[in-house]
């Protein structure tokens, strides 16, 4: 609230009367902003971490029976340095692998996708399995990005296998420097 204060002497003074200065009690106002400013600390929610969320199995220590992967739906991708990977579709001994920048990586898969959808007749077979190869050269932004990529393509079935990478993936991948 506004106060004026008024000298309490009450003799006149000559010549020009001095105006008292207003001045404001805030207090009320930093009370109220105390007030509002802890209201919202409480009431809300800080943002909250969004995780990517894979569930790997826990290692065997017998050897166990792989199912195995049909070749002809099969896309296998190899993380590499530099955002670069190899792809190649069917198995490793029998593929033309071919390396590529991950950020056109996305119309390799959809590519692939079409023709595995064109080429099998039944509806469970239409759906193409990609196996993501994370290398240690490769970093994880890059293995972030191809999750996200599987997501976007609409790609149901993917694995993730950083443990069993073929020679001749790791040959090629050597000759290429990546």
């Amino acid at each position: 609230m506004a106060t004026l204060s008024i000298p309490q002497n009450g003799k006149a003074v000559k010549g020009r009367t001095k105006k008292p200065l207003p001045s404001v009690d805030l207090t009320a106002m930093v009370d109220l902003a105390f007030l509002l400013i802890t209201f919202f600390m409480l009431t809300t929610s800080l943002s909250k971490m969004k995780a990517l969320e894979i569930a790997k199995p826990v290692p065997q220590k017998q050897p166990i029976d792989f199912v195995d992967f049909p070749a002809s739906r099969t896309m296998t991708i190899l993380l590499g340095k530099n955002n670069q990977a190899v792809y190649y579709m069917g198995e490793a001994k029998n593929a033309t692998m071919q390396m590529i920048n991950l950020t056109t990586i996305k119309k390799q898969i959809l590519s692939n996708k079409l023709m595995v959808a064109k080429t099998h007749t039944s509806d469970r077979e239409k759906q193409m399995l990609v196996i993501i190869k994370p290398t240690n050269t490769s970093n994880y932004k890059n293995f972030v990005d191809i999750i996200d990529e599987m997501n976007i393509s609409d790609i149901k079935s993917y694995a993730i296998d950083d443990k069993y990478i073929a020679d001749q993936e790791k040959t090629f991948m050597k000759a290429k420097g990546i």
